[in-house]
């Protein structure tokens, strides 16, 4: 990969001779290694990998185009001191929203740099825009989403447990083509399904529930992530209400997304709707996030997100409304903004299922 070359500019526009990259998924963006553990150090005069012995091989295949540096006996503090010497370094720039702040303190003492410099969120933000690649494998990852949805609805039955369900989902993503899964899918049945984030338990998935499924995969490296709400057996008259309020804030939101919102702007038309449905209070999370080599990116759709929504940008449009001991509704798709509107990437079936 030739992204080091943006990371140069940044170094230009930051006054910096050199930076530590040491978020694992800018390390991918920038050099396409994907190890576990390590650096990608770029300056204006090299661009290497700095990993242990367990990485090397695989640093070797996946970096192509940088040096690999192996580090020996003295550690990482070693093996970049003699990397700074060699190339003069006196600013040394350092991911400053990454790094733990034990490894900052232990790097600062130990390495040989005039200034040791936060970076802020510089190089995470290289990755808002995606490439058409990067969007072929998101729109891929989501496809796979969408198989899954088909088929998990053949599978659940009243009496399985939130975990057999989950158990299955994650199967199923890894069987139809994933690499694993973005996050731990949530299967929120009941009562449960009034917590966005409830986890899988062992509570049996009963006639007249909501049953919230919110999943993803990752195909190339690159994340998909979609939710959906259905019914087991017939719903009331209350839980099509707020099923139908959650799709009518989603698809307004929908119809009018392009680039050139502020992420606020796109919240408030959801949230707006959900609100004057008289469900003010029962929409506590953002609308949306972006989705990329990391389930949860920037820019967000939030009540306080300031930036504006660019083409190219992938984002979730994803409003619910829960309600403590009664339950929770949130649809999720996940589109790709473009000048004019969006492509949306999640094709399953968004009429209330009831099974």
């Amino acid at each position: 990969m030739d992204n080091f070359k943006k990371v140069k500019e940044i170094l230009q526009k930051n006054d910096l001779d050199a930076v530590l990259i040491s978020n694992g998924k800018n390390m991918y963006y920038v050099s396409g290694f994907a190890g576990e553990t390590g650096y990608v150090y770029i300056s204006s005069k090299r661009h290497a990998v700095i990993t242990d012995f367990r990485y090397t091989i695989q640093a070797e295949i996946e970096a192509q185009g940088y040096e690999i540096i192996t580090i020996g006996n003295g550690g990482y503090e070693e093996a970049i001191n003699d990397i700074l010497k060699e190339d003069g370094i006196n600013r040394l720039g350092f991911e400053s929203e990454d790094m733990l702040f034990a490894t900052y303190n232990k790097l600062k003492d130990k390495l040989d740099v005039a200034e040791f410099l936060p970076l802020a969120d510089d190089i995470t933000k290289l990755r808002r825009i995606k490439t058409p690649k990067e969007l072929e494998y998101i729109k891929k990852a989501e496809a796979i989403g969408d198989t899954v949805f088909t088929e998990i609805l053949n599978f659940i039955k009243p009496g399985m447990t939130e975990l057999e369900i989950a158990a299955r989902i994650e199967y199923l993503l890894k069987v139809n083509g994933g690499t694993t899964t973005s996050f731990p899918a949530i299967v929120a049945s009941g009562v449960n399904s009034s917590m966005p984030h409830a986890v899988p338990s062992h509570k049996k998935v009963e006639m007249g529930d909501f049953l919230t499924m919110d999943f993803g995969c990752v195909y190339n490296g690159y994340c998909s992530d979609m939710t959906r709400t259905i019914v087991i057996g017939k719903a009331s008259d209350k839980q099509k209400e707020v099923y139908n309020t959650v799709l009518k804030a989603q698809m307004a939101v929908l119809d009018v997304i392009k680039a050139g919102f502020k992420g606020k702007e796109l919240d408030k038309i959801a949230r707006d709707i959900i609100y004057g449905a008289g469900y003010e209070g029962c929409f506590g999370h953002g609308l949306g996030h972006s989705v990329g080599l990391a389930i949860h990116e920037g820019p967000r759709l939030s009540l306080s997100e300031e930036d504006v929504i660019l083409a190219g940008m992938t984002e979730t449009i994803e409003p619910g409304i829960y309600i403590k001991d009664f339950g929770g509704v949130r649809i999720e798709d996940l589109v790709v903004v473009t000048e004019t509107g969006c492509e949306n990437f999640t094709h399953s079936d968004k009429h209330l299922i009831e099974l």
